[in-house]
């Protein structure tokens, strides 16, 4: 079945930027959606950016600030995060929906500060 691997997870100052990565173990081209989840200390996973179909979507707390993309050779997935705030501070998730069900990776911890 499918398998998630996050990294590039770290620790960043204010206003900095961080790329996330997502290896997934198939190949992601028949995927019906690919995104990106985080939850806070304290607080329910949220989503952050979704690709289904022709569209995407980003939670209003992060747009104009993450980009979503795939690499369908590589079979990654990517979330591009600049002006990095405290408030973003999370363990990131990937997930992919397909046919056969919707399949999480373990995550990477991203932190915020100063």
């Amino acid at each position: 079945q499918v398998q998630l691997v996050e990294s590039g997870g770290g620790l960043v100052q204010p206003g900095g930027s961080l790329r996330l990565s997502c290896a997934v173990s198939e190949s992601i081209f028949s995927f019906n959606a690919m995104g990106w989840y985080r939850q806070a200390p304290g607080k329910e996973r949220a989503m952050v950016a979704v690709i289904r179909g022709g569209t995407t979507n980003y939670a209003d707390s992060v747009k104009g600030r993450f980009t979503i993309s795939r690499d369908n050779d590589k079979k990654r997935m990517y979330l591009q995060m600049n002006t990095l705030k405290p408030e973003d501070t999370a363990v990131y998730f990937c997930n992919v929906d397909e046919w056969r069900g919707s399949f999480w990776g373990q995550g990477t911890q991203v932190t915020v500060s100063s």
